[in-house]
């Protein structure tokens, strides 16, 4: 399609050729001719000034003039460049329609228009399945399970699995039955090789719109709040709360029984000991307020060099205090 067509379905004002035809969408450095970029940060705009591509999506603000480039501006140049791609290479196409002859969904449970269902899923008694949902290879759902609408699930994730409950007497540790179930709200996504686990009594829930990167772990009986963003290897223990639009980066620790207010971010490989509340940015382990990190952060760079100095402060007392002793001062 042409850019103006392209610039009119993504909702951007062009600049340049606008006649030009994109046929695939690429990163600014790999972009060849009829390809399509975007580019989010203003600190990158230098790379207008060398890329291949044909059209550069970006916001009104960040300053190009580039000559070769068609430049299409866009309040969120991210999103415009999601539908982008969207239109021109569309969703992934499923093989098949419907429950994979080599899937195995129990008699009991239930499944919803138009999903779709892999190789190798189980799922299992009384189950629930919304409509327009996609269970990729090797997928486990447990039984009494609940999962919405338009929900993807990606490879060898584990949805149900048994939390960690035990009862510890005399030294042993004995199961605690988990009698409760797991509720996926509508439009979640949760990436390969996830562990949700389901709740001792209650049900632990995802909620609406939430997305989940691989390899994360949410605790039996935790409640994740609408729209929340979980980077992979997150651990999430037991019975924690989060609010809306809450975001843990990257290996991110949650210890079990807290609360996590709404719009909250917490960076990389934090470790979170205590409830945090509403709009906070932490970072660090123990998570602390980014400010405050920071100041913290500075000075433990510098531990040889804070220490070498009071060493070097010590002996200077010590010198001092043999030479008082020494003239017969009375040293305090």
């Amino acid at each position: 399609m042409t850019v103006e067509e392209l610039a009119r379905e993504i909702g951007a004002e062009v600049t340049g050729d606008g006649k030009a035809t994109i046929t695939s969408a690429a990163t600014l450095e790999d972009a060849q001719a009829g390809q399509i970029s975007f580019l989010a940060n203003p600190k990158y705009a230098k790379q207008i000034d060398s890329t291949k591509a044909t059209a550069v999506i970006l916001a009104p603000k960040i300053a190009a003039t580039a000559k070769n480039v068609t430049l299409l501006r866009a309040a969120d140049p991210y999103f415009a460049f999601m539908k982008a791609v969207i239109r021109l290479h569309g969703h992934r196409k499923h093989p098949f329609a419907g429950v994979h002859t080599d899937a195995h969904v129990d008699p009991g449970a239930s499944i919803g228009e138009n999903t779709v269902i892999y190789p190798g899923v189980y799922v299992g008694p009384r189950s629930k399945i919304g409509r327009d949902c996609i269970l990729y290879p090797n997928v486990t759902i447990y039984e009494d399970c609940i999962i919405g609408d338009r929900v993807i699930v990606h490879a060898s994730t584990v949805i149900g699995a048994d939390g960690y409950g035990f009862a510890t007497h005399k030294g042993e540790h004995h199961k605690l039955p988990q009698i409760g179930n797991v509720i996926i709200e509508d439009d979640v996504e949760i990436g390969a090789g996830c562990s949700i686990e389901r709740a001792a009594l209650d049900s632990t829930i995802i909620g609406k719109g939430t997305k989940i990167d691989q390899l994360v772990v949410v605790g039996h009986g935790s409640k994740i709040g609408p729209h929340c963003l979980l980077v992979a290897q997150t651990g999430i223990a037991g019975s924690v709360t989060l609010g809306h639009h809450v975001t843990l980066a990257g290996q991110t620790g949650v210890s079990g029984h807290l609360k996590i207010g709404n719009n909250v971010t917490i960076g990389a490989q934090s470790g979170v000991i205590s409830d945090i509340d509403d709009q906070a940015t932490l970072v660090g382990s123990p998570a602390m307020p980014v400010s405050h990190a920071r100041r913290v952060y500075m000075l433990f760079t510098q531990l040889p060099d804070i220490v070498e100095r009071i060493k070097a402060l010590e002996d200077k007392i010590e010198e001092l205090g043999s030479s008082s002793a020494g003239d017969g001062a009375e040293v305090v």
